[in-house]
Parts: C-alpha cells; sequence; structure tokens
C-alpha cells in the first residue's frame, strides 16, 4: 500500500512533470486540470494528498478547498502557485489546506511535506474513528419498542444470540442496527470479550484492509511499526461491519476468506495469522439489487446471509414513537441539567404523523434539540422542529415538508452538511441524495 496524490493544475507541463517525479518516488499518482475535474476524480478514487494550484480557470483552488472544507475524509491539501499572493495563502489555510509551497519549489522539499501532511491526515482520520468508538459506546443499552415489529426483533435476537452464527442486519439508516448487535453480543457467550464496530464505507480499500487485518512495519509510507488489525482485536468476540455494501470487492474476498478459515495475513505480510471472531453485518441496501449489478460478491452475500434480522422503519412502527421519545427525553434531561414533567399531548399528536426519514436517529435529534429549547417545563409542539402532515399528507406535500426540513437544517448548521446531516438524523450520503433529489 502506498500514498496517493493527486495532483491539480491547469498547465500541463507541470502535471507532466509532477506526475512523473513523485511516481520516481513511490507515490500513485493521477492528475486534474482544474477544480471541476478533480471533484470528479474524488468522487471515483481514493487519495491521501492533494497538490493544489490556486489560480486556474473554471473551479480554482480556493473554490474546490471550500467544497472540501468539513470532510475529516478529504485529502490533505498542500498548496502549490507561483501568482497567489500572502493573502491568497492564508485564504487557503483558512479554507483547510495544510501547507503552502511557492513555485518554484525544490522536490525534495515537496516530499517533505506531503510525509508530514500524511502523517497529519492519518492521526486526523485516527481521531475521527475515536471519536466514532467513544460515540459507539454512549449507544443506549435499553432496547425501547412496544409495537409487534419490535417485540420480533427482540425475539429474534433471543434466538440468535446464543449462537456462533453470521448474523445479517437489514434496514434503513438510523433504525439502530448497532443497537440490535450490541443486544446480540450481550446476549451471547462472547459478552465477555471485546465487541469491535468498523463501518465499511469510511475507508479507502487500502486503509480499510489495513484497519481490519493490521499491517506489517515498513508494508508502506510511515508504517513504522506493526498494526493490529480489528480481527486480531476481536479475537474470541464480536465483529460488526456496518454498511457492509461498501466494502471493495478485492476485501470481499478476503473477508470471505477469513471468514471460511479463520486466517487471514497483515497487509505487507506473508505470514498467515488465525483469529476466532464471530461477525455480524449490517446495511441500510439490498445486498441482492447490490450483487446484481456487479458490486456484491454472490458467495460473500450467502455466506452472511446465514440469519437475517430485518428492522422495519419508523413509519411502520408508529407504536414504538413515544416510548422512545420518552426514552430519549429522559436522558437528554439528565444530559443537559434540566427538570422537564413530560409532554403536552399537542406534543405526541405532533411526532406520531410525520414519517421520520432519518428514524431513530432523527427521533433523538428531535428530543434533543427539544429538551434544550424548551422554556416551560413541558415540552410542547412548539418546541419540536417536525413539520406536520396537512390534508392526509399527499406525496407532493410530504415531499415538500422534506425538501423545507433539509433547508432548514442547512441554514442551521450554516451549510455545513455534515452538521446538518446529524440535525437531520440522518448520514451524509443520504442527505447528498436529498439534496441532489431536492436540486439544492
Amino acid at each position: 500500500m502506498s500514498v496517493n496524490i493527486l495532483v491539480v493544475d491547469d498547465e500541463e507541463p507541470v502535471r507532466r512533470l509532477l506526475k512523473k517525479e513523485l511516481s520516481r518516488k513511490g507515490y500513485n499518482t493521477d492528475t486534474a486540470r482544474d477544480g471541476s475535474e478533480a471533484l470528479e476524480k474524488l468522487k471515483e478514487g481514493y487519495f491521501d494528498i492533494m497538490l493544489l494550484d490556486i489560480v486556474m480557470p473554471g473551479m480554482d483552488g480556493i473554490s474546490l478547498l471550500k467544497k472540501l472544507k468539513g470532510d475529516p475524509y478529504s485529502p490533505a491539501s498542500i498548496v502549490l502557485t507561483g501568482k497567489a499572493t500572502i493573502d491568497t495563502a492564508v485564504e487557503a489555510m483558512k479554507n483547510g489546506a495544510y501547507d503552502y509551497i511557492s513555485k518554484p519549489y525544490k522536490l525534495e522539499e515537496l516530499n517533505i511535506v506531503i510525509e508530514r501532511a500524511y502523517e497529519q491526515r492519518k492521526l486526523r482520520i485516527e481521531n475521527k474513528l475515536l471519536q466514532q468508538e467513544l460515540a459507539r459506546r454512549e449507544t443506549p443499552d435499553d432496547f425501547i419498542g412496544k409495537s409487534p415489529a419490535h417485540k420480533k426483533v427482540l425475539s429474534m435476537i433471543e434466538k440468535i444470540a446464543p449462537t456462533d452464527s453470521t448474523v445479517l442486519i437489514m434496514g434503513e439508516s438510523g433504525t439502530g442496527k448497532e443497537l440490535v448487535a450490541n443486544h446480540i453480543w450481550q446476549k451471547s457467550r462472547r459478552s465477555g470479550r471485546p465487541f469491535i464496530a468498523l463501518n465499511c464505507a469510511t475507508f479507502s480499500e487500502n486503509l480499510m484492509e489495513s484497519e481490519l487485518f493490521g499491517h506489517e512495519k515498513g508494508a508502506f509510507t510511515s508504517a513504522y511499526k506493526i498494526k493490529y488489525g480489528l480481527v486480531e482485536s476481536a479475537h474470541e468476540g464480536t465483529l460488526f461491519l456496518d454498511e457492509i455494501a461498501e466494502l471493495p470487492l478485492a476485501l470481499q474476498a478476503k473477508l470471505l476468506r477469513f471468514l471460511d478459515s479463520g486466517e487471514f495475513r497483515r497487509v505487507g505480510g506473508t505470514k498467515p495469522f488465525k483469529a476466532d471472531v464471530r461477525l455480524i453485518a449490517a446495511t441500510n441496501k439490498n445486498l441482492e439489487d447490490v450483487m446484481a449489478r456487479g458490486g456484491f460478491r454472490e458467495d460473500l452475500y450467502y455466506r452472511l446471509n446465514v440469519l437475517t434480522i430485518l428492522i422495519p422503519p419508523l413509519r411502520e412502527r408508529k407504536e414504538d414513537i413515544e416510548p422512545l421519545a420518552n426514552y430519549f427525553l429522559r436522558k437528554y434531561e439528565a444530559k443537559v441539567g434540566r427538570s422537564i414533567k413530560g409532554f403536552s399531548p399537542g406534543a405526541l399528536d405532533a411526532l406520531r404523523p410525520y414519517d421520520w426519514p432519518g428514524n431513530i436517529r432523527e427521533l433523538e435529534n428531535v428530543m434533543e434539540r427539544a429538551v434544550i429549547l424548551c422554556e416551560g417545563d413541558v415540552i410542547t409542539a412548539r418546541d419540536l422542529s417536525v413539520p406536520q402532515k396537512p390534508d392526509g399528507g399527499r406525496p407532493g406535500q410530504l415531499q415538500e415538508m422534506e425538501r423545507e426540513a433539509v433547508i432548514k437544517a442547512l441554514e442551521e448548521a450554516g451549510g455545513n452538511q455534515t452538521k446538518a446531516s446529524r440535525l437531520l438524523g440522518i448520514d451524509r450520503k443520504t442527505l447528498y441524495l436529498k439534496l441532489k433529489k431536492y436540486g439544492l
């Protein structure tokens, strides 16, 4: 595994020279002639570092940096230019650039900055993972609900938990797939051993392989010591792979081999290791559809689909809204330090008709805001930022309400899509699809 670099410059000789010289240094290098082409390349592939010219026709370097700002997994950007002023350099740094080098520059100097930028980006991603792990540990142990669908899921957990079989959990974003995985682990014979979670949509293929199976010292740039993968850390415990549909095909083959034999190799190593791990996978996609499009291996699908739990969306189990709302009220009442007696009748009436596109995660966010913003000791309908469903909720009206909710969240988040997706209780990918759907 090596460092992937994207060179963005409108001068073809500069792109050609940098690609040639950086490739000699062992970097995987691609090029783009402007910000728009760079965005397309970033959507299609994975890059650790971006060498970016500022002054370009079309989308310039600053505009590209602004588009990438706030994305913790964007490449570390090093600005290269001979035309920009110090003010431009400062603006680039304010918009997320790691460093700034003026043309002409020495290749050795550039190489040192690239290595430092790579290390900084790696630390940034590791910090993000740590935050996700801490957030996971805060996930409530209570599995709240009273609907028939909820009781059916609980019954499935009771039957599935004592076995060592692989489990596939299916459901929309925000329905509580990781919470179900937690309950399976807690009720299993492996509850005294680790429960380790990984989101497969978080990493590139190379980084994902290193996270899962570890790497040997010297396997790639900055691999100064052996890294133990999650399968080793989860030995005799449970490994939860969320968004399994996002796992790259090459890694799917390695995961299948591990599931069949318990054997794996670290990146850059030849020695086989063994680990005893129970796998729980989850997805918000129809894996059969992904498989039909060639995005998921058929043999892995059948290997994962031994025991399946389908979690219905919240709109299909409205009986669970009230107990969940009460649970989140008490949770955030304690967290924020408020004393709130409960809900007004109108507040609960406001929660029930809404279709909750973000499911339980969205309901939790609504309740957290309501607890913070509530001015009295009872939460009223005014405290709940939930679109109402007029006239029986015709499809056009519901779409318009959803569009307004997205716009309101973006405004509250100051245009930051990551913050807006959190406010809505959906992931960034779902928010991106909604922005595209409504032309925002």
